[in-house]
């Protein structure tokens, strides 16, 4: 039965609860900003707390009276609950994966050996810390021969990871405990008895507010006290720097990796084999990404420095001076390298060509060797080798496939072979993708996927429930990933895009930097120009079109709906930035002031409050219905712009009618999304797509 273009149905909409006006005034260089909500910033006040709880009771007395959210309960859970493979890690001959089994609400981490039919061992499961399954695996990193495991956990999606050590053998935790471990990497030392990590000062060791910050580098060895750990790296960099730690495959040199947000990276190198070694500068101060990889005396760096899309360089670590770098693999001008791993005297280099994976082998001195054939448009994921053996393994998935890991062998395969599969609920022929390009405002051709059943023809009757997605920032690219939430909309009917915009990294940095600062209006240019192709293309209407953005994308749809609002019928949005005048001010925000520019500096402040969707709202306009989600653990984007973007829309609507209601949700027991168990993704993505089948007229079950 075709259910697209149905009526929408008739909901009880109860009026939103009152929301008192207390102006605060500032003077920003020179403009004078009326903040009429500032007081809803404060998420434990009595009274945010009150209105909150209003507002919640609100938008459930809504979402409740729609059919489709039973509905993709159901069919949701029946997806996502099927094995689903993860990330991977190679180790000393071992495989750690982790994998999210049938009926379990969060991952589990695995390893097996790499002959087919080797036996899994379940090493950790963070579904037995937790009986309401809030607890997830944040992180973790094999010694190099596999024996030991570093590994860190966090609750309610905080992800403030707490430090662990597990004897992989015996599956025996060690009493080693370290807090303040959020976005760890840690380093083993060839002895298995001590490592190097990254920790995070606890609140009275640094000046208030900023325990968000400083990140430090530290030494542990086993059975110490933390406290006593010694400070290998860090001390007198900027806050906001970032910091991480690897070592070379023979355990002689530590790589220090410092970020300076998403376009600026400084390398060091330490000799370990000499105590009290100093650190020897590579690269520091370059305008420009480093990613390094030390086997033996050289350190490979993948980098965009005088290379926009990106090239592989050599150092010898024993003349590391600049006029001895060596190029290994050039840029390509059809190519945007992601990642390499070397594999027994041989490079292998996972690349992008218009958000499409590719894989090559070169050998060390960067002649090429093949292009290894994949099996269908898609992502290739984790890569993993060691410099020892042949034969490497990698994750694939595209959007109705879900990730498998494929082994190859660069001496002796032709083709990749499935070593390890995800259940697959959906038939993936059932499905047509299409990747179309179009041009933005300034002309710029930008590429976009656009998914639907195989049996729907859009424009041949009329206008199809369409959501358009997007993200476009912090180097990220948006490829054909496993996207199971998105499945029961096909199904039913209706039309899913997403677009490759400027500020991700699908076309390299000088895409990237295209989107970021200044430039970030080219964003919300592309994305408006993909919703205006949709129309033109007869896939919809300006009454059947919405749009989904989560985190930046929170910022992407809340910048559209309020420079185009009559282009859009609905808008989701989750854990979103919208206050873009004072986002520094809150949480670990200031860390993307590369990226977005510092309110606190003139000339950034000019270009952020022109977008800033929270300032952009005017009365007199009829805005899209708007579905606004964020959660209360949220230790990245602070729910305060939900909660302030909300008050303005549902008070202005007040005045002139939106295209439908305005409706906020914060969750509890849960984070910014990572780490989220089954049962809570279910209700967030069902609570999501009810809303916008319901606005856009999609009845996915009969009345």
């Amino acid at each position: 039965m075709n259910h697209r273009n149905s009526a929408r149905r008739a909901v009880n909409i109860p009026e939103p609860p009152p929301t008192p006006k207390r102006p605060v005034t500032d003077n920003v260089h020179g403009t004078l900003i009326e903040d009429p909500y500032r007081w809803l910033e404060d998420g434990n006040s009595p009274e945010t707390l009150e209105w909150t709880r209003a507002q919640n009771e609100r938008t459930e007395t809504v979402l409740s009276q729609l059919p489709e959210r039973g509905f993709l309960q159901k069919r949701l859970l029946e997806i996502i609950q099927e094995d689903t493979i993860g990330s991977l890690t190679l180790r000393g001959g071992k495989l750690f994966y982790t994998v999210r089994k049938k009926g379990a609400q969060q991952p589990i981490l695995c390893v097996r050996g790499i002959d087919p039919g080797s036996h899994e061992r379940v090493l950790l499961d963070p579904n037995e810390a937790s009986a309401k399954g809030i607890v997830a695996l944040d992180w973790w990193y094999p010694s190099p021969d596999g024996k030991m495991l570093a590994y860190g956990y966090s609750e309610r999606g905080d992800e403030w990871s707490v430090l662990r050590v597990l004897d992989v053998e015996t599956q025996t935790i060690l009493p080693d405990l370290i807090e303040r471990t959020r976005y760890s990497q840690v380093a083993w030392k060839k002895d298995n008895r001590s490592f190097y990590y990254g920790r995070y000062p606890k609140p009275g060791e640094v000046p208030p507010g900023e325990e968000n910050y400083h990140r430090h580098i530290f030494h542990h060895t086993l059975g110490q006290d933390p406290a006593q750990d010694p400070k290998v790296f860090g001390e007198g960099l900027p806050k906001h720097d970032m910091p991480g730690a690897s070592l070379s495959d023979d355990g002689n040199y530590l790589l220090i990796t410092v970020n300076h947000g998403w376009n600026s990276t400084d390398l060091y190198v330490r000799d370990e084999t000499r105590p009290a070694s100093p650190f020897v500068t590579i690269v520091e101060g370059e305008d420009a990404i480093f990613q390094g990889t030390i086997i033996g005396d050289t350190l490979y760096m993948l980098t965009n420095y005088k290379a926009p899309r990106y090239r592989l360089l050599a150092v010898d670590l024993k003349h590391p001076e600049r006029e001895n770098w060596k190029e290994i693999i050039p840029e390509d001008p059809d190519f945007t390298l992601s990642s390499f791993e070397v594999v027994k005297g041989h490079i292998v280099v996972s690349a992008l060509k218009d958000a499409i994976s590719h894989l090559f082998v070169y050998d060390l001195n960067g002649e090429s060797k093949r292009e290894i054939p994949l099996p269908f448009l898609g992502t290739v994921g984790h890569v993993t080798g060691e410099p020892s053996s042949s034969r490497f393994f990698f994750t694939f998935e595209s959007f109705a496939v879900a990730p498998a890991i494929y082994s190859y062998d660069v001496e002796k395969d032709t083709v990749p072979q499935v070593f390890l599969s995800s259940a697959q609920p959906v038939s993936p022929d059932s499905i047509e993708i299409k990747q179309v390009f179009y041009p933005s405002k300034d002309g710029t051709r930008i590429p976009m996927f656009i998914l639907h059943k195989k049996s729907l023809r859009p424009g041949s009757r009329g206008p199809v429930p369409t959501v358009l997605s997007g993200y476009g920032g912090f180097n990220i690219s948006r490829t054909p990933t496993y996207s199971p939430m998105i499945i029961p909309w096909l199904e039913r009917g209706g039309v899913y895009a997403s677009a490759n915009l400027r500020g991700g990294s699908e076309y390299g940095e000088a895409w990237h930097r295209a989107g970021m600062l200044d430039k970030k209006q080219n964003v919300f240019d592309d994305f408006i120009a993909a919703g205006e192709y949709l129309i033109s293309k007869g896939y919809t209407d300006e009454d059947h079109l919405g749009i989904w953005g989560r985190s930046n994308g929170g910022l992407l749809v809340g910048a559209a709906l309020t420079q185009r609002p009559d282009l859009f019928r609905a808008v989701a949005c989750g854990v979103p930035l919208l206050d873009m005048v004072r986002y520094h001010k809150f949480l670990i925000a200031y860390l993307w002031t590369s990226e977005y520019g510092n309110p606190d500096d003139p000339e950034a402040f000019r270009w952020l409050y022109a977008y800033s969707p929270y300032h952009r709202v005017r009365e007199g306009v009829s805005y899209p219905a708007i579905y606004t989600y964020t959660a209360t653990s949220d230790t990245r984007v602070d729910p305060m712009h939900a909660r302030k973007m909300t008050a303005i829309l549902q008070d202005v609507s007040s005045r002139c009618p939106s295209k439908g209601p305005v409706l906020l949700l914060v969750e509890s027991d849960a984070g910014h999304g990572v780490g989220k168990p089954v049962y809570k993704v279910v209700e967030e993505q069902a609570n999501i797509w009810a809303f916008l089948a319901w606005q856009l007229g999609l009845n996915m079950v009969d009345d």
